[in-house]
């Protein structure tokens, strides 16, 4: 019997915990790990965001009168000049099924040892949900804006690569096999565009995201009656509740939606879901890729780094790592975007459960979805295309990439059906012996039907690409447009936003 192992310290037996304390660094995440994406949702960066939204809330009731602005000041000073232990509020967050809960009462802790006159202020007329849903759509709004600029960066290199390569011939493949010639730019054009699609699309999204605020059941109930109490009154007659939502949205720099959205669960779905559809757009990208450099095909190569593509037993190898992990990321999307889309079956004005679904499988969409978008820029800023193996691929079937070509020309002489079989006998016959192309100038129903200079014409692969030019230039012209109109949209938003709790003159 072999001896038994024990287990040490230094030697901890398999699933024994690791230090206390010990933080999720990606080490089952390659697709995300180091990425600014992930430092910027880590639980700290949760934490940060929550206390944001609980200043942005006071600066907002202190700007419509509710609280004194000494208050919002102090709470603002306790927020920022706080270290609160993530690890503590994350084990305290069982009690009540959210972290919001134990985070506003050590908030009010501090605030009350500091500044003992605004500690009644603290998270005044709130709930946890309008405060975590609206730290989610910061963090949400943050990682959009970390995606979008490496979208940009995916834009302007397959911009460039499609620019550059507009007429480099090469097969086309359907269902695996060679059908006919293309080029790379437009397989780069194809690139640029669904991902400008994509990239569009979460910019359209940033702007869309909703500031939450409803009280505890989406009526505004507190936040009307504290108002009331003490005399504020809303714009143009209105409730001076809803004018607090409008301010809230501006404090925090989201949109102020038209209701409180508790249990409508469209905007968190709807991040997860583009986020899915991009990442479905980067994993095309890479499984492409991944087929250019096969060895048998080895018709591009990945950006090289030190160390990149290495294998553990096999020192030849050099992987296609970046467009692996596009790949990876583009399969676990979709089942975080579907776990959101189950939990828009919300129940009544808060939901048991679905709500605290989310949370976890949003993170983690925008953690891959972030590290794609950064995987994909490297990819694509240094994919290197080598056209002389798509030459030579082009002519690995010697002629019969061209056989739809020939067909064309053949239909008048014998009809386009009777073309199609006598080119499909031809190809045939030609297999494992001469070459198509020679079987083609030798047979006499192509000899009686083309001239031999005609013929070589139609059988040069570089001739037969269609209209493959003018669509790469199509999609290089859409894509410069909208560039052009999204950055001077930008141009007209700048600075329109008042800052965060500036304090205008009640």
């Amino acid at each position: 019997m072999p001896e038994e192992r024990k287990e040490t310290p230094e030697h901890p037996g398999p699933g024994a915990g690791g230090p206390a304390g010990a933080r999720d660094a990606g080490l089952m995440s390659p697709i995300r790990a180091g990425t600014p994406v992930e430092a910027a949702l880590t639980d700290e960066a949760w934490l940060s965001a929550m206390l944001d939204a609980e200043v942005a809330l006071a600066c907002a009731q202190a700007r419509i009168g509710m609280i004194p602005w000494s208050s919002a000041d102090a709470i603002a000073a306790s927020a920022r000049g706080w270290r609160c232990d993530p690890v503590m509020l994350a084990r305290r967050a069982r009690e009540a099924a959210n972290p919001v809960v134990a985070l506003v009462q050590e908030l009010t802790r501090e605030v009350a040892g500091r500044y003992p006159d605004a500690a009644d202020d603290v998270h005044l007329g709130s709930t946890s949900q309008d405060i975590l849903d609206t730290a989610t759509m910061l963090l949400a709004a943050h990682a959009l804006d970390l995606i979008s600029d490496d979208l940009d960066r995916v834009c302007s290199a397959l911009e460039g690569l499609a620019e550059r390569h507009r007429d480099t011939p090469m097969a086309a493949r359907t269902l695996t096999q060679h059908a006919v010639p293309t080029t790379f730019g437009l397989k780069a054009a194809g690139w640029l565009h669904a991902a400008d699609g994509a990239r569009q699309r979460l910019k359209a999204l940033r702007t869309e995201l909703p500031v939450q605020l409803g009280g505890a059941a989406g009526t505004l109930a507190a936040y009307h009656e504290y108002a009331t109490l003490d005399g504020v009154k809303g714009r143009n007659g209105e409730s001076a509740a809803l004018e607090l939502m409008s301010v809230f949205a501006e404090e925090v720099g989201l949109a102020e939606p038209v209701l409180p959205w508790h249990s409508a669960r469209e905007p968190v779905a709807r991040v997860c879901c583009e986020l899915a559809v991009m990442a479905g757009v980067l994993g095309k990208f890479g499984t492409d890729v991944q087929n250019l450099v096969r060895t048998e095909v080895a018709e591009a190569v990945e950006p090289g780094a030190e160390g990149r593509g290495a294998s553990s037993a096999m020192p030849q190898k050099r992987n296609p790592v970046l467009s692996a992990l596009l790949v990876s990321a583009a399969l676990q999307l979709p089942s975080h975007a579907t776990v959101l889309l189950h939990c828009m079956a919300a129940e009544g004005e808060r939901s048991a459960g679905a709500w605290h679904a989310e949370w976890q499988p949003l993170r983690e969409a925008l953690r891959i979805a972030g590290g794609a978008a950064y995987t994909a820029a490297e990819l694509a800023e240094g994919l290197v295309p080598l056209s002389g193996a798509m030459a030579r691929n082009l002519a690995l079937t010697q002629g019969q990439i061209v056989a739809e070509r020939l067909v064309v020309h053949l239909r008048s002489a014998v009809g386009k059906a009777e073309a199609k079989r006598h080119l499909g006998r031809i190809a045939a016959s030609s297999a494992g012996g001469e070459s198509f192309a020679c079987a083609v100038r030798a047979d006499p129903v192509v000899r009686e039907s083309l001239s031999p200079d005609l013929l070589d014409e139609i059988l040069d692969p570089a001739g037969y690409q269609g209209a493959a030019g003018e669509l790469v230039d199509r999609a290089l012209t859409h894509h410069r447009l909208h560039t052009r109109s999204a950055s001077e949209a930008a141009a007209e938003r700048g600075g329109t936003r008042p800052e965060p709790c500036e304090r205008t003159p009640q």
